[in-house]
């Protein structure tokens, strides 16, 4: 199977400049926060939509998403001028689902277990290009820019924590840092309750819980599976994974509201919830926050 390289996710960045911020690092106590959640989309999504549109030029284009990744198209898809569609799972956040919309994109909504089934079905009835929201290595490419930047940023980082869902932003930015910095620890970071990608490299292949088990957390971001390209990728290119529970994610948003002044909903709050767990290792560390686009009701709550 071919991995994402280096040079890959440099031409995206080229792709991407002017498109996607090159978010700062800022500063968490003795950490460094990695915030995509000041893209326009309020994710990293963006990154890995926008390179693969501009790669490939469809004449239109559908996803499967739980909402980032169809916002990140569907934003795309608007930019070059091409019909988008989004296939969401039923108990998606309306927050991102408006946002989809708000794009200019056709949602439909299905069960859970009948996203990725009802988009290759809309691609082939409508003629779109399908672009799932992590098994593409232009995808792929488009996340890495994330540890590209991290890298370039902080040179002598030592530790960088980043989330788990399906893998392509792990994928991508073990790829970029693993590339540039071999000695660094790059660490995966997931909800214990849809803990699959643990289990997968536990038992050297790909292991899928379903939507009964993952759709447990709280973490709505994280509850996909790996697939066999980025399994491919994190068992080369990461260190280790580790979870965290659906009440340390809550209490890492609250962290970061009060600690950095940052919204994260709660699939980007795991990587601080590991560090302030004490579960990873100690260094210089930069933990991606991967998104903030979070349900207004439940930031109440939690924060």
């Amino acid at each position: 199977m071919e991995l994402v390289t280096i040079d890959d996710i440099r031409a995206a960045a080229g792709r991407i400049k002017g498109v996607a911020v090159r978010t700062p690092l800022v500063r968490m106590g003795e950490a460094w926060v990695k915030p995509e959640s000041l893209q326009p989309v309020g994710a990293f999504k963006l990154r890995g939509a926008y390179n693969a549109v501009a790669s490939l030029r469809p004449d239109g284009v559908v996803t499967h998403s739980s909402g980032n990744h169809g916002q990140a198209l569907a934003f795309a898809a608007r930019e070059f001028g091409v019909p988008c569609v989004v296939v969401v799972p039923e108990g998606a956040p309306r927050v991102k689902t408006a946002a989809i919309e708000g794009w200019g994109a056709e949602v439909v909504v299905v069960p859970p277990e009948q996203r990725e089934t009802t988009a290759e079905k809309l691609a082939a009835e409508r003629g779109l290009t399908l672009v799932p929201p992590y098994d593409h290595r232009a995808v792929i490419a488009g996340q890495g820019t994330v540890g590209l930047e991290i890298v370039e940023d902080l040179p002598d980082v030592e530790v960088v924590l980043v989330p788990v869902g399906g893998g392509g932003l792990a994928s991508g930015v073990g790829t970029a840092v693993k590339a540039l910095r071999p000695d660094v620890r790059v660490i995966g970071v997931e909800p214990e309750l849809a803990a699959d990608a643990v289990e997968s490299l536990a038992v050297g292949r790909p292991v899928e819980w379903g939507a009964a088990r993952t759709f447990r957390t709280i973490a709505d971001g994280l509850r996909t599976a790996l697939s066999e390209l980025t399994f491919a990728h994190l068992s080369r290119r990461l260190d280790e994974i580790v979870t965290v529970s659906d009440d340390e994610i809550k209490a890492a948003m609250g962290h970061l509201a009060r600690s950095a002044r940052l919204v994260a909903e709660p699939s980007g709050a795991v990587t601080t919830a590991a560090l302030l767990s004490g579960r990873v290792a100690t260094g210089r560390t930069v933990a991606v926050l991967s998104g903030g686009n979070v349900d207004p009701e439940l930031y109440r709550q939690v924060v």
